[in-house]
């Protein structure tokens, strides 16, 4: 059932489970994805998720998740840029989005890791 009164269901995701999820969410009312993607290279994805992944970086995929569900008012990619490890990627995530109505949002590594701070990787740190 759909909560009354709520114009916005969202999720922030990673996409591992996204296409097998998506169908069933889509009936309870899902409107809004933020998908978590810090690199479109599949090795380095799959370095993060610690598990073989998703297609999420084939702009097909991303076009038959926003043809095939045309209930999301809104598709975003987050993308956590860091130095060493995907800043070389920037231009790419730009090209990989121009053509799609998506927005990307490059944001802030959160340098903060238990108890201590990891500054070295922060892109625009020195």
């Amino acid at each position: 059932d759909k909560l009354e009164g709520l114009k916005t269901i969202a999720v922030t995701t990673n996409g591992i489970n996204l296409t097998r999820l998506l169908p069933r969410l889509k009936e309870a009312g899902l409107n809004a994805i933020n998908i978590s993607l810090d690199t479109l290279v599949p090795a380095k994805f799959e370095f993060i998720v610690r598990r073989k992944g998703t297609n999420l970086s084939s702009k097909a995929t991303v076009h038959t998740l926003l043809t095939d569900f045309r209930c999301l008012f809104y598709l975003q990619v987050n993308c956590v840029v860091m130095r060493g490890f995907n800043e070389d990627e920037v231009l790419d995530f730009v090209d990989f989005t121009k053509d799609l109505p998506l927005d990307v949002r490059f944001i802030e590594y959160m340098p903060f890791d238990g108890k201590y701070c990891c500054f070295e990787i922060l892109l625009g740190h020195k």
